[in-house]
């Protein structure tokens, strides 16, 4: 298994190129053997072990480590160890949604997300080597702003190879420099979900992203669910038969 910094919330916690991750899963529990990596971004105000309790509970093929990395800013005050890949203005979010100006969500590239973009990549760098995995044989995905990331990631960088890409409750940020890029990803497949109620990210934004990625080749599986801004059971189902078909 790839060595520990230490242990947090009894869990270790291994450095991967510049972010620090929760690894689990595997031969041991910590990672260890050869088997496939779904890598799980959390959501703006999580922890970094915010997630790590789905690895219970999808049924992903025999074997398969689950990454969890942290994002870089801690952010204190009132989201305790609450982290995010990018600073988000609350205030701002919720004057958007009372306008319904989703464009508003969609068309800016947030600022921070370039350091944001910088950490994962180095990540993902570093991730084969670390735990002894074939490219290829990698998911990457995420919650929420982990869900935004990921596919920011997956497509300003089409030459990585990965074997799917999960999005959960997300959305699209820079989307005039992005949608102009979904040919270039269009054979990988993708996982995608979202409550209907949802109160913080638009059902009605990942609805369309689907229909775009679709549009452009994709075959995405895509699970909408009556619920709010959060993984149900739905998913949890839904998500283990992606993992089992793309990873086996």
């Amino acid at each position: 298994m790839a060595t520990a910094r230490g242990k947090v919330d009894g869990m270790n916690l291994v450095e991967i190129g510049k972010l620090s991750a929760r690894v689990v899963g595997g031969d041991d529990r910590q990672g260890g053997g050869t088997g496939p990596v779904v890598v799980l971004l959390h959501g703006f105000g999580a922890p970094g072990s915010d997630l790590v309790s789905l690895h219970r509970v999808i049924d992903a093929p025999p074997g398969t480590r689950w990454v969890f990395p942290e994002a870089p800013i801690a952010l204190g005050g009132p989201f305790g160890d609450g982290r995010a890949w990018w600073q988000i203005d609350m205030a701002e979010l919720q004057s958007i949604k009372a306008r319904n100006a989703e464009r508003e969500l969609t068309d800016r590239n947030p600022v921070g997300i370039e350091l944001a973009r910088d950490a994962l990549s180095s990540f993902l760098d570093a991730l084969p080597a670390k735990l002894n995995v074939d490219p290829k044989k990698i998911v990457l995905g995420g919650f929420s702003q982990g869900a935004m990331l990921s596919l920011d990631n997956v497509l300003r960088d089409a030459e990585r190879p990965l074997a799917g890409l999960v999005l959960m409750s997300g959305s699209i940020v820079g989307k005039p420099t992005l949608v102009p890029l979904f040919p270039k990803r269009k054979s990988l497949p993708v996982f995608a979900s979202h409550g209907r109620e949802d109160p913080v990210l638009p059902f009605s934004i990942a609805d369309g992203l689907v229909g775009e990625l679709k549009t452009a080749g994709y075959s995405v599986d895509w699970v909408p669910f009556r619920g709010g801004h959060g993984i149900g059971d739905p998913v949890v189902a839904e998500l283990g038969k992606f993992l089992r078909r793309v990873l086996e």
